[in-house]
């Protein structure tokens, strides 16, 4: 049950019960391992090797997306068309990426009826970085893209396309326009557990597309340039600013031993990303449906969940101290 919605301190855990836990861990790989329990390694699987290569649908995805805002945008600029980009922006990102695909999907931190969850699905596809799961032969689903780069971030160390170790425009290339080809992935036995959340990931771009028909008929071509063009465009490249920007500097409160990427909280951005932008907090607990842990931390993604808990619509939400106690964690004496 959520007692309070303002974020309250974690603990600091006790040093001794950390080092007896910490000499149960006989290396860092093991350490590296625990948050990807969905990745099974093959025989030659690395984190480090790998290719850069364009590709094409994604690159064309993201121009296309980011030429109508661009040019369609200021063209068809009208004060109800900014309204409905920043609305459609703050349910997308807010009920479909951090709800839907992040917190349920990927972390299973809350539990909620199969129809909540689905039209959560649903408006994190929407966002239009990704369907939800990502196969084999569809490597950008966001299961699959979220568990490699998880998976290579708990190593000692990790391709710089996994870890945002290059100089930004680099990154922006890579990760908007390119994807790694890894010689031997990581397994992931996952199968879409229905067929509509199958359907969502085979047509994933066609969903996006389709919000043009009501968008049209609502306002014309503003509502499609502002409410489809320009939300993509922010949704996708925001995601990627925030993620390179967590990997490379800001404070932190938490440090994971043997991992060669850590997190940061990029707190001036919370509020707009719904919390995600906490990232070291994200780091220390994954499982956690609660992104805030300091007072003056914001995650209006768990203000959310509050209200649809009271509602009796989410349940067995889980926080830090539901979780296991985590190998190799440590709380920093100061912030860094």
């Amino acid at each position: 049950m959520i007692h309070a919605m303002h974020a309250q301190p974690i603990p600091r855990p006790d040093p001794d019960e950390l080092a007896h836990q910490n000499r149960s861990v006989p290396d860092a790989a093991i350490i590296s391992m625990e948050r990807s329990p969905r990745m099974a390694e093959a025989i030659g699987t690395d984190a480090n090797a790998g290719c850069v290569v364009w590709a094409p649908a994604k690159s064309l995805w993201t121009s296309g997306m980011a030429l109508g805002a661009v040019i369609g945008g200021p063209m068809y600029f009208c004060w109800s068309a900014f309204l409905l980009f920043l609305a459609t922006a703050a349910v997308t990102i807010c009920l479909g990426h951090s709800l839907g695909m992040h917190r349920k999907l990927i972390h299973h931190a809350f539990a909620c009826p199969r129809w909540l969850e689905r039209l959560f699905v649903y408006l994190g596809t929407l966002v239009g970085m990704a369907g939800p799961f990502g196969m084999i032969r569809q490597p950008f689903g966001m299961i699959r893209q979220h568990d490699i780069r998880d998976w290579a971030q708990r190593k000692t160390t990790c391709h710089p396309f996994l870890a945002h170790r290059n100089p930004i425009w680099r990154d922006a290339w890579w990760q908007l326009h390119c994807e790694l080809h890894l010689p031997h992935p990581p397994r992931l036995p996952y199968a879409p557990p229905d067929r509509l959340l199958a359907l969502m990931e085979r047509t994933w771009r066609l969903q996006v597309l389709l919000t043009a028909l009501p968008l049209w008929w609502l306002g014309g071509w503003a509502f499609v340039w502002w409410g489809l063009c320009a939300r993509v465009t922010a949704g996708v490249v925001g995601h990627w600013l925030v993620g390179y920007f967590a990997h490379n500097n800001g404070p932190r409160t938490w440090h994971i031993e043997g991992a060669g990427v850590q997190g940061y909280n990029v707190g001036y951005v919370s509020l707009l990303t719904m919390g995600e932008s906490l990232h070291n907090n994200h780091h220390a607990f994954p499982g956690s449906a609660r992104l805030a842990h300091e007072r003056g931390e914001l995650d209006p993604g768990w203000w959310v969940l509050g209200a649809l808990e009271k509602l009796g619509l989410v349940w067995n939400i889980r926080t830090p101290s539901d979780l296991p106690p985590r190998h190799g964690l440590r709380r920093l004496a100061t912030r860094s």
